[in-house]
């Protein structure tokens, strides 16, 4: 939520009820991939780059499929407009996401990627590193390694080496706060940093996506 709203609900929150209110209402019948895949839409014909961040990544977390992401920008064609379909593609591309990578659309499989050795990653300790571009936090333990994206579920700051305190994160735009030894979001948010697969290899860590 922006200031200016955040404001205007502590000035006004008879009248900001009551608005609230009424978008609960109206999406009360549309199950919650639809509702956010309209939201996406909404925020795209706006251009509010926040909100479009915020929207795509909750459409994704309810089971949109990217696939299906572009397919709802693209049927929304007439009403957006090329130019706006091209300014929420160029954030999709910035925000990273491994899913519209145009290799996994076409359904091709995900590919495991060298990190760094293993054994550079302290028990009981956390590391952000990069891998081929994409911002990495891993953690270490008697049962072996986690690797999480960098990116706040949220609104997918990328999360700097700076927010991390042991094992605790705190994602500074909003301050979510996650614990790495299981990933969860442990303070104002709800959810998880996103996992991605991992294993040792010849006394190499690998990811994959």
């Amino acid at each position: 939520m922006s200031d200016a709203l955040n404001y205007l609900v502590q000035a006004r929150p008879e009248t900001m009820g009551h608005y609230f209110k009424f978008l609960k209402e109206t999406g009360k019948h549309l199950d919650p991939k639809t509702r956010n895949l309209i939201s996406v839409i909404t925020k795209v014909h706006a251009q509010t780059e926040r909100g479009f961040r915020q929207y795509l990544n909750r459409a994704l977390r309810e089971g949109c499929t990217p696939m299906e992401v572009l397919d709802a920008l693209l049927m929304a064609f007439p009403a957006l407009g090329l130019a706006k379909i091209i300014w929420a593609t160029d954030i999709i591309l910035a925000m990273n996401l491994p899913g519209f990578d145009p290799a996994a659309l076409r359904g091709e499989p995900p590919t495991w990627r060298d990190v760094m050795a293993s054994a550079d990653v302290p028990e009981g300790e956390v590391l952000r590193t990069t891998c081929e571009g994409r911002g990495l936090f891993i953690y270490r333990d008697a049962q072996g390694y986690r690797v999480y994206d960098s990116h706040c579920p949220h609104q997918n700051t990328d999360i700097p080496e700076l927010a991390l305190q042991g094992t605790a994160l705190t994602c500074p735009k909003h301050e979510w706060q996650f614990d790495v030894k299981s990933g969860d979001c442990i303070k104002k948010g709800d959810t998880p940093l996103k996992r991605i697969e991992s294993r040792v290899t010849d006394g190499r860590l690998m990811a994959c996506w």
